[in-house]
């Protein structure tokens, strides 16, 4: 037999101590309207809170659109002050802020743009991925080359040194993607824009006079 659980059970402290129970009933009360002030102050700043974060980032909450972003900031491929795209952002013909598209040679500037208004028509919008680069910027990525392909002499084939590069001179442009390269390989020449070499279908130059005839691209960079 088992001696009964409450035989001789302490009396509960609430009942030897009613005042202590009162006084805690009573904190614990206080601590509830704290509580429930300092939420109140947070659900009202919040919707403030939400608007100043959107107004940071700009109406589509993806940070600072390209053409307003300050020249100079470093991105995935270097600095954008030496040609290097904006890390996370796209460019078009259009934004002029930016050096890699600022510091092309005119001519080919306008005729890109003109290209890429009637593209647009046709519901092809021209993204630039590569415009003038400084020769600091060519040289590494000629070195970043000769990493990937074992040797300076493939490397070649995609990459000219800075002395030869026609991106170091505002000379070429590398348009993306792909149905805009597509779009100018077959229109480019009305523009006198022509595909350079056979690998790369998105590196452009003036090679001819608007409405006249490209030559045969080259097999690659290396000639």
């Amino acid at each position: 037999m088992h001696d009964d659980p409450t035989a001789n059970r302490p009396v509960p402290a609430a009942r030897r101590f009613p005042g202590r129970t009162a006084v805690r009933a009573g904190s614990a009360a206080v601590l509830v309207l704290v509580l429930t002030a300092i939420w109140g102050t947070y659900t009202r700043s919040e919707p403030a809170a939400r608007a100043a974060t959107a107004a940071d980032h700009g109406p589509d909450g993806g940070g600072a659109s390209a053409d307003t972003a300050p020249e100079g900031t470093d991105g995935d491929d270097g600095s954008d002050s030496e040609g290097g795209r904006p890390d996370g952002r796209e460019l078009t013909p259009f934004d002029t802020g930016h050096p890699a598209i600022g510091r092309l040679d005119e001519r080919l500037l306008e005729a890109v743009r003109k290209a890429a208004r009637d593209a647009r028509d046709d519901g092809i919008e021209f993204r630039v991925t590569s415009g003038w680069r400084s020769r600091e910027h060519q040289q590494r990525l000629l070195d970043e080359g000769v990493e990937k392909y074992g040797s300076l002499e493939r490397a070649r084939r995609f990459v000219k040194t800075p002395e030869k590069s026609t991106h170091v001179s505002g000379k070429a442009v590398d348009i993306g993607p792909t149905d805009a390269d597509d779009w100018l390989i077959r229109n480019g020449s009305d523009y006198g824009l022509c595909q350079v070499y056979n690998n790369e279908m998105w590196h452009f130059e003036l090679l001819t006079t608007p409405g006249g005839d490209c030559p045969t691209p080259l097999t690659d960079a290396a000639g």
